[in-house]
């Protein structure tokens, strides 16, 4: 795997990461406070930024089994089951 390529699959695991941790722990506010412009189910605490970096400390560990998984010969395009027929 490149550097592009490592940063790439990051990047998409970063993003997915973040969707699934989103929703974990926030409580929907009940009636809203128009008057600074809160919605009614926004948020009370949404505490992004714990979940930003608890996205990226699980983004890193997928990260480190994708990485394995492809520098590995368990699943290769090259050598194996998988090997593509030789011309």
């Amino acid at each position: 795997m490149t550097v592009v390529t490592g940063i790439i699959v990051y990047a998409l695991i970063w993003w997915t990461a973040l969707f699934a941790v989103l929703p974990i722990g926030t409580r929907p506010d009940p009636e809203g406070d128009q008057a600074s412009g809160g919605w009614r189910g926004a948020p009370e605490r949404p505490l992004l930024l714990r979940k930003v970096l608890a996205t990226t400390v699980i983004s890193a560990v997928l990260w480190l089994g994708v990485y394995a998984l492809i520098e590995s010969d368990w699943l290769s395009f090259r050598s194996g089951w998988l090997a593509l027929p030789e011309r």
